[in-house]
C-alpha cells in the first residue's frame, strides 16, 4: 500500500500538490525505482475523480487505501475503501478499479476479455478484474474469512460513455463486480452510499490491514471437497508413511506450539505429487490452513487447471515459491513445497520491488511461512543453474533455526510401469549412479525401444495414440526456438533432423494455431504435434514417451561427452562451469527419459550414440513394431 488516509485528507493532499510526490516517494521506497510517467499520470487524474465522488456523496471520513497489495501476491488493487456499512454497522470494504479507457469492446470468443484501442492484446474485462480481487481478498485475508459478505467491488471507467463500453456488462454483474461509466456518476455515488456510511473508516481499515494472510475456512471447505473428489490413487506404504508423518507433525506442532519440518525424497514417479494432493484434501477437511507451492510455472498452472477446473476458487491455493517473500511468519499451518529441487538461492529477481528484497534465502522464507513446511524433491531433477534444492540444504536451514526435521525416502515406482529396473537403467546410462551403462533386461513392466529415425519414433507413437494412449515427444534443448507466430499462422519447424521437422511447444500463455499454451502441453491432447522441452515436461507423465537425444550429449568410445556449445539453452552463461553444464544436461535427459508410464522410445541424432543405444537395447525396432501389430506385449 502506498498511502492511507480519509477521503478528505487525500483530497487535501491533492489540492496542496503533495499527493503524487508522496505516492512517488513511497513507490521508490517500496519498489526501488521511480513510477513510470503513465502511472504517475494515472494517479494525478484518477484518484481525484474518486475522492471528489466520495466527498459529493458525503463520505469524506471513509478511509482510502491507495495501491493496496493483495495477500501473498505482487498484484495491487488501485483503491480499497474501508468504512462502516450503513445498515448493519459492520466493517465494509469496496475494492475500486479505476480505468481511463474511453471505450472497450468484448472479445467475441471470450466475454471475460475485452479489446481496448491502446493495447495490442486483449485485457481482462474490468468487471471480472475487480470481482477477482474481491474473491481473492475474501479468501486470503483473515479479517474477511468469517465475513466474506463485507467486501464489494466497483470498476469506474470515468472517461467512457455507456455506448463506448456496451457489451462488457454481458459477463454479468453482482455485488463484487459492478461497472460504472462516466455518464453514470450519479449511480456510482448512490451505490457507494448503500455500502458505506458517512462515518469514520479508520477502525475498519485497521482490521483489514491487520488481518492474517491465510486461506479462509470457506475456501478450505470447497478445496477439501474438490481435491478429495479428484484423488485417483490409494497411498501405499512409503507414500502413506510420508502422509501420516506430515499429519503427525501438524498435530504435534499445535499441541506443543513448536514448528517441525518434513522432507520427502523420491525419484520420478514415486508419487510425491499424489502425496501433496492427498495432504491438501485431508488438511482442508480438518480445517487446517495449507497451500501448495512449486517453482515450476507449467506444473503450477496445470495443477490449477486440473484440480480447480470445476471450482475456480481452488486455483488460488496453488502458489509459486517466490510468492512467500513477504509472507507473515507461521501464518499457515502447512506449506507443501512440491518439486522442491527447483528451489533457488533467493526469491528476489530484477522485477522484485526494492521494499520486498531481503537477505533471506528462499528456503528460509518457505520454512518461516508455515508451522509445518513440507518439501518434496528429487535431487537428480535439477536442470537449471541456480536450482539448488537438496536434502542437505533444507536440513541445514531447519537445524540453524533449531527445528526438528523428519526425512522420508520414497522408492516405490508409480511411473515407468512401476519398474525399478528401468529407473536404475536410466541412472546407470547417464552415469548418475555407479556401474556404467548396462544392457536393458526386459522386466515385463516397462517397454524400451530405440528408434532408427525421428519419423519412425513419431509413427510408432501415433499408433499408440490410435490405441487411446497418451504420447508426447521431447528433445534436448539443441535447436533454436523461433518467436511465436500470430494465431492462424503455422508454427516454425525448429527441430530439424535430416528431412524430419517439427515445432517446439509454445512458450506463451495462450493457444496459437491449435497448439496448447506451454503450461498445458503435457496434458492437452493437442500437445502431440509439438516437441516438448524439459521445462514443459518436468513434473508430468504420459503413457508413451518419445525422447530425442540431441548433439549436446553424445557417446564417444566408452563415455558420454557433453558439448555445451551445442545447447541452445540460454540459462547456461559464462558463469556456469563446464562441470555444472555436464551435470545439468544429464539431469535433463534423466527427466525426459522418466516421463513414460508404459514405455519409452529413444532416438539420438548422432550415429555413434544410436549404435551404443542399440547395443544396450538389443531387440530390433522393427521386431517391436511387428509384435505391437500382432497385439503382443513388446516386453523389450
Amino acid at each position: 500500500m502506498l498511502f492511507r488516509g480519509s477521503a478528505s485528507s487525500v483530497s487535501a493532499e491533492r489540492a496542496a500538490g503533495t499527493l503524487v510526490p508522496r505516492l512517488s516517494e513511497n513507490f521508490v521506497r517500496k519498489h526501488g525505482h521511480r513510477p513510470s510517467p503513465s502511472e504517475a499520470r494515472s494517479w494525478e487524474r484518477s484518484i481525484p475523480v474518486l475522492t471528489d465522488a466520495l466527498l459529493d456523496a458525503g463520505l469524506g471520513e471513509v478511509e482510502v487505501l491507495l495501491e493496496y497489495q493483495l495477500p501473498l501476491t505482487s498484484r495491487r488493487a488501485d483503491i480499497v475503501l474501508a468504512g462502516v456499512h450503513p445498515r448493519t454497522q459492520e466493517p465494509s470494504y469496496v475494492v475500486v478499479e479505476l480505468k481511463q479507457w474511453s471505450d472497450a469492446s468484448p472479445d467475441d470468443d471470450a466475454p471475460a476479455l475485452c479489446w481496448v484501442d491502446s493495447y495490442p492484446t486483449p485485457r481482462l474485462n474490468p468487471i471480472e478484474q475487480v470481482r477477482g480481487y474481491c474473491d481473492y481478498l475474501a479468501d486470503f485475508n483473515g479479517a474477511l474469512a468469517e465475513h466474506p459478505h463485507r467486501v464489494a467491488g466497483v470498476a469506474y471507467l470515468r472517461n467512457a460513455t455507456e455506448f463506448g463500453i456496451r457489451g462488457l456488462q454481458d459477463v454479468g454483474q453482482d455485488l463484487r463486480g459492478r461497472m460504472f461509466s462516466g455518464e453514470r456518476r450519479a449511480d456510482l455515488l448512490k451505490h457507494l452510499t448503500t455500502l458505506l456510511a458517512p462515518a469514520a473508516g479508520a477502525q475498519a481499515a485497521d482490521e483489514l490491514l491487520l488481518g492474517k494472510q491465510r486461506p479462509s475456512k470457506q475456501l478450505m471447505a470447497v478445496a477439501a471437497q474438490e481435491v478429495r473428489a479428484r484423488e485417483q490413487f490409494v497411498l501405499l506404504e512409503e507414500q502413506r508413511l510420508a502422509y501420516e508423518m506430515v499429519l503427525r507433525a501438524v498435530e504435534r506442532s499445535h499441541r506443543a506450539d513448536r514448528k517441525e519440518v518434513v522432507v520427502v525424497l523420491g525419484g520420478p514417479g514415486t508419487g510425491k505429487s499424489v502425496i501433496a494432493l492427498s495432504l491438501l484434501g485431508e488438511l482442508y477437511r480438518q480445517g487446517r490452513s495449507a497451500l501448495h507451492a512449486t517453482g515450476s510455472r507449467s506444473f503450477t498452472l496445470t495443477m490449477r487447471k486440473v484440480v480447480g477446473a470445476r471450482k475456480p476458487a481452488v486455483q488460488k491455493l496453488f502458489k509459486y515459491f517466490n510468492d512467500f517473500i513477504t509472507a507473515e511468519k507461521n501464518a499457515l499451518d502447512v506449506l507443501i513445497c512440491d518439486e522442491a529441487h527447483r528451489l533457488r538461492s533467493t526469491s528476489s529477481t530484477r522485477w522484485t520491488p526494492a521494499g520486498h528484497r531481503t537477505n533471506r534465502s528462499q528456503v528460509d522464507e518457505l520454512i518461516d511461512a508455515a508451522r509445518v513446511p513440507v518439501f518434496l524433491l528429487d535431487e537428480n531433477q535439477v536442470v537449471r543453474p541456480g536450482e539448488l534444492g537438496t536434502e542437505a540444504q533444507i536440513v541445514e536451514a531447519a537445524k540453524a533455526k533449531g527445528l526438528d526435521v523428519h526425512v522420508v525416502q520414497l522408492s516405490d515406482q508409480f511411473r515407468c510401469g512401476g519398474s525399478d529396473a528401468y529407473v536404475n537403467w536410466v541412472n546407470r546410462l547417464l552415469d548418475l549412479t555407479d556401474g556404467g551403462p548396462s544392457v536393458w533386461e526386459p522386466d515385463g513392466l516397462m517397454d524400451l525401444l530405440v528408434a532408427d529415425s525421428p519419423s519412425a519414433l513419431e509413427e510408432f507413437l501415433r499408433a499408440r495414440l490410435a490405441e487411446k494412449y497418451q504420447a508426447r515427444i521431447t528433445a534436448g534443448y539443441c535447436w533454436r526456438w523461433s518467436p511465436e507466430p500470430k494465431d492462424g499462422e503455422p508454427l516454425p519447424q525448429d527441430v530439424v533432423i535430416d528431412t524430419w521437422a517439427r515445432p517446439w511447444n509454445l512458450r506463451g500463455d495462450r493457444s496459437i494455431s491449435g497448439a496448447p499454451p506451454a503450461a498445458l502441453w503435457a496434458t492437452d491432447p493437442a500437445g502431440f504435434g509439438q516437441v516438448g522441452c524439459v521445462y514443459t515436461a518436468q513434473g508430468f507423465e504420459y503413457d508413451w514417451s518419445g525422447v530425442i537425444i540431441g548433439p549436446d550429449m553424445v557417446w564417444r568410445g566408452d563415455r558420454w561427452v557433453v558439448n555445451r556449445h551445442l545447447s541452445k539453452d540460454n540459462v547456461f552463461t559464462k558463469a556456469t562451469t563446464d562441470a555444472e553444464v555436464d551435470r545439468l544436461i544429464r539431469h535433463t535427459y534423466k527427466v525426459l527419459l522418466t516421463r513414460g508410464v508404459r514405455g519409452t522410445v529413444v532416438y539420438s541424432a548422432d550415429a555413434e550414440t544410436r549404435a551404443k543405444l542399440r547395443e544396450l537395447v538389443s531387440t530390433p525396432f522393427e521386431q517391436a513394431i511387428a509384435k505391437r501389430a500382432a497385439g503382443l506385449q513388446v516386453n523389450v
